[in-house]
């Protein structure tokens, strides 16, 4: 990353220079080919879908679909959006996001805050054709007497719109989310949003703290209700040795820590999953190495955010490259 604007976004807040990069991003997707460049082409296929390169980005960075043309032109064969619920949030609050810059590490407790997803949809309905694979990241809202309701009512509403629609439901920042991780619960709300989604491929997000049993019943549950892939994984409430003052922060960690818990985590899901469930890593990947260990260890795509705060924008192209 050029230093100056990393050291110009770095004296922000970190939720204020995320705002500003978010800003950033949407004007630059506005002014169209005038600062685009080339997408790296190296088709693959997963989920009935021709992706164009194997890089994505992860959600969590456009919560609210503010920015996927600036998004695509960084490189990503894929962008997803969100996490959006049914209805607007603010999150949780203040001071929600904090950088440990020392560990080249994030931690998040933002609480799905988004403008809720007809918001979301309306920007993205208003979009042309676009260049690559975009996902859309459902999940519930906090006060919901139904989560499953919320999950099938934000795939129906997200399948006309999205390419794939990703099931959040290892956040560790939504009480009671990480429960729908298990059976029988998941097998439920998979069942309602298999149902609500017409033909569009959904993907299911878990989280890397699953024990080798939770994950076996995810990956089963997946099979069972005709998920499309897995998404492996999100952010860990776990805390390896950091050196930032922020380590004791309460949220998800992501980043370069959680490079080894991830990886190890796709492997073990690989060796359960024995090739009836496409992969998708996420999690501590932050260059073209360590995106090639993932593919090696058996996912079919990657995806990053964290490495972008430290790596910068010339991130997924790198990566595009070295995986074409």
């Amino acid at each position: 990353m050029d230093y100056t604007l990393r050291s110009a976004l770095f004296a922000l807040d970190a939720e204020k220079a995320h705002r500003a990069a978010i800003r950033a991003l949407a004007l630059w997707g506005s002014l169209g080919s005038v600062f685009s460049s080339e997408m790296v082409e190296s088709p693959i296929q997963l989920g009935g879908l021709t992706f164009p390169n194997r890089i994505g980005l992860a959600a969590g960075l456009d919560k609210d679909a503010e920015a996927i043309p600036g998004l695509f032109a960084l490189g990503f064969g894929a962008v997803e959006v969100g996490t959006l619920t049914p209805r607007p949030q603010p999150g949780n609050p203040k001071p929600r996001l904090f950088r440990l810059v020392e560990d080249e590490a994030v931690i998040n407790r933002m609480g799905f805050n988004n403008g809720g997803i007809d918001a979301a949809l309306a920007r993205i309905a208003r979009l042309g054709r676009r260049k690559g694979m975009l996902g859309i990241n459902v999940g519930a809202n906090k006060d919901s007497t139904d989560r499953v309701a919320d999950y099938a009512l934000g795939v129906g509403k997200a399948a006309p719109h999205a390419d794939y629609i990703t099931i959040n439901v290892s956040s560790p920042n939504t009480p009671g989310l990480r429960d729908l991780q298990s059976r029988p619960a998941l097998d439920e709300l998979l069942a309602a949003s298999h149902a609500a989604r017409g033909k569009t491929p959904i993907f299911l997000k878990v989280a890397p703290d699953l024990d080798r049993a939770g994950l076996e019943g995810a990956i089963r549950a997946a099979l069972d209700n005709h998920i499309d892939a897995l998404i492996v994984s999100n952010t860990t409430i776990s805390r390896p040795p950091l050196a930032s003052a922020h380590a004791g922060e309460a949220g998800g960690l992501s980043g370069k820590p959680l490079t080894q818990l991830a990886r190890n985590k796709l492997i073990e899901a690989a060796e359960i999953a024995g090739g009836a469930l496409p992969l998708i890593s996420a999690g501590g990947i932050d260059g073209p190495d360590e995106a090639k260990r993932r593919i090696d260890a058996g996912a079919t795509l990657v995806q990053v955010y964290s490495a972008l705060v430290y790596k910068g924008p010339g991130l997924p192209r790198a990566i595009a490259k070295a995986l074409a």
